[in-house]
Parts: structure tokens; sequence; C-alpha cells
């Protein structure tokens, strides 16, 4: 994993066309901005996780 350290409205490129910007440093929070193409899924852990378990749910269901 590479660890970066970057400051409010500093930006890393990921890539030609992914760019992740910090917009907020609050009260031990930080809020970041993702810009990507449509095509590239951009989703927070938790959506994810519930994500690949609904498509295992579903695959289950049409294995019987």
């Amino acid at each position: 994993m590479l660890t970066l350290s970057r400051k409010l409205h500093e930006r890393i490129w990921i890539g030609e066309n992914i760019i992740i910007e910090i917009v907020e440093i609050e009260r031990g929070k930080v809020r970041i901005g993702i810009s990507a193409p449509k095509e590239v899924p951009v989703h927070r852990e938790e959506v994810r996780i519930q994500i690949i378990q609904e498509l295992r749910e579903k695959n289950n269901e049409n294995k019987t």
C-alpha cells in the first residue's frame, strides 16, 4: 500500500483519469472528492461489502 500525506485541496492522481482531492479536514475527519470516469465504480467500503454479499446471494439462488 502506498501511503501519502496531503494538505487541504491537494490532489492525488491515479493513472491519467482518476483524481482524489482533500476537500475538507475538520475535527479528525477528512472528506475526499473523487473524479473518475463513469465506467470506474467508486464505492465506500461498507457499500462494496453489501454489493458483494448481494451478488453472492444472487449466485447461490441461481445454483438451486
